[in-house]
């Protein structure tokens, strides 16, 4: 795809503010669109938009294809009459909570709370007028291709006490038919809450992407390369991975030891079974874009090393230390994905609305793979200050790329500062000629004036924050993804830094 210069910022809907616990799709959602409108950036990117699972990792899902419930908004369900004044009330942070408590997501606390109100809300929708119920209707028959198995999946799971699938009997584990049609019958009340729950969630994200398209923002998503073994993915597709004949990963993904980690990466996702995938022209990953298009404009392709080649670990090994390279499905997939969004999702010749995340250890491989598509890549500011032949320094930027001062699994770029090696620290200062007493934005001016087509910057990095607004730590079990910003972070100062720094740079 051909992409116009200019920038944007990254911001997950969760780190939004408001009085209910979490960002979600509401009000708080709308006025970021209109202050990011006033900047002049033309794009919000965000992560992963799925289920979220074990600890609330938008990277670990229990679906491809779903929304997370935990984002709709009490207030847009007030306005459809699901909810009254005082259901939003007990929804609500307590008058006592501290400012600082309020810039954190408790997902302990606040996911009950939220399912709680979602039930509520089920319950009256059952008496709601019937034009609620027949658009009700529509979604799931639209969505039939992937949301039967997840309502169906997320039923069991329930009814098996949140269990993995793996823990259930073996007739649902192998999806015996006359297993699944009892559990159908039984379970019918809870398929169609878990339905419905999706419906509120595809409901209000269109409305609020509709709102940001009319504003002139796009909006990037992104796409994990694996799922997570605990997924209707996996469980009604379990002959496009490489299972044993009770269900369980044979391989797992990870990456091997490097300097950072003696014993590498182990992520434990089970690993796709190419062949198989080929075999039916990739339906499932021709199903999948389709999907993620419809409710992004841009893609996000994580890990995108593992399409050219993947690491493949033993699920026996309990470290990623014994594990192989093995070439992955390379320009077939590609191919396949460019000639399936020709077919009336994009504009004909337009290319592919992909961005590669194309961190890592990079081989020709992935280089040749990137080339092929012209897709652009990611340069981190953050990793750029070893050298002058540092290919994340912009003086080696080519401009189909997309410049980062940093990631969500990176420090802020405060945080960058207070804790880098002397060396780079010093580095870095030079290169930029600056005192450091304004880093953040030294690296969003380093960005923005880049021949990169896309610059980007965390909102952590456009409020200046240090390193306790760091939205993930790779390494660390638990904690992560529970930054917020604070009501009053949206200042009309930074919105006019920003709008002339986007006029000065041709963004």
């Amino acid at each position: 795809m051909t992409f116009k210069r200019s920038s944007g910022i990254l911001l997950h809907p969760t780190s939004l503010p408001g009085p209910y616990g979490v960002g979600d799709l509401g009000p708080q959602a709308y006025r970021f669109v209109d202050w990011l409108a006033s900047t002049g950036c033309k794009l919000w990117q965000i992560l992963p938009l799925g289920p979220t699972g074990y600890g609330d990792s938008p990277y670990q899902c229990f679906s491809a294809f779903a929304g997370n419930p935990y984002l709709v908004s009490p207030d847009e369900l007030f306005a459809d009459g699901l909810l009254t004044q005082s259901d939003l009330d007990s929804m609500k942070d307590p008058p006592a909570s501290s400012p600082l408590a309020r810039l954190r997501v408790d997902f302990g606390l606040v996911i009950p709370k939220k399912l709680n109100l979602l039930l509520t809300a089920y319950r009256r929708f059952k008496t709601s007028p019937k034009s609620l119920r027949d658009s009700f209707h529509y979604f799931c028959a639209e969505n039939a291709h992937w949301l039967d198995d997840f309502a169906l999946f997320m039923s069991l799971k329930e009814s098996n006490g949140g269990g993995a699938w793996n823990g259930w009997t073996a007739d649902l584990r192998s999806r015996k038919k006359s297993a699944l049609d009892n559990a159908k019958k039984e379970l019918a009340e809870s398929i169609e809450r878990y339905s419905f729950y999706q419906f509120l969630f595809f409901k209000q994200w269109g409305k609020l992407r509709k709102y940001a398209g009319e504003k002139g923002i796009q909006i990037m998503g992104d796409v994990p390369i694996f799922v997570a073994y605990d997924s209707a993915d996996v469980w009604a597709n379990p002959e496009l991975f490489f299972l044993d004949e009770n269900g369980n990963p044979t391989v797992v993904a990870g990456v091997p030891p490097d300097l950072f980690s003696a014993t590498g990466q182990l992520w434990g996702n089970p690993l796709y079974n190419w062949e198989v995938h080929k075999r039916d022209g990739y339906k499932w990953w021709l199903s999948r874009v389709r999907s993620a298009l419809q409710a992004v404009d841009i893609l996000r392709l994580d890990h995108f090393r593992g399409f050219a080649g993947y690491y493949e670990i033993p699920a026996s090994h309990p470290t990623a230390e014994h594990g192989r390279w093995v070439p992955g499905p390379g320009a077939d997939l590609f191919k396949a994905i460019d000639a399936d969004l020709g077919n009336g999702i994009i504009a004909p010749g337009t290319g592919l609305p992909i961005v590669a995340e194309d961190l890592g250890l990079i081989t020709p491989d992935v280089i040749q793979l990137l080339e092929a598509f012209d897709l652009p890549g990611m340069k981190v500011l953050q990793f750029a200050f070893s050298g002058p032949d540092n290919p994340f320094l912009p003086h080696n930027y080519v401009p189909n790329c997309v410049a980062y001062t940093g990631t969500h699994d990176n420090d802020t770029a405060m945080g960058w500062l207070a804790t880098a090696p002397e060396q780079e620290k010093d580095f870095a200062l030079r290169y930029l000629g600056v005192d450091g007493q304004s880093f953040a934005w030294d690296l969003i001016r380093a960005a923005w004036k880049s021949v990169a087509v896309l610059a980007i910057a965390p909102m952590q990095d456009v409020l200046s924050l240090d390193g306790s607004a760091r939205m993930n730590f790779p390494s660390r079990l638990g904690g992560n993804w529970g930054w917020r910003m604070s009501e009053d972070d949206l200042r009309e100062d930074l919105a006019a830094g920003l709008r002339d720094l986007n006029w000065m740079t041709l963004r």
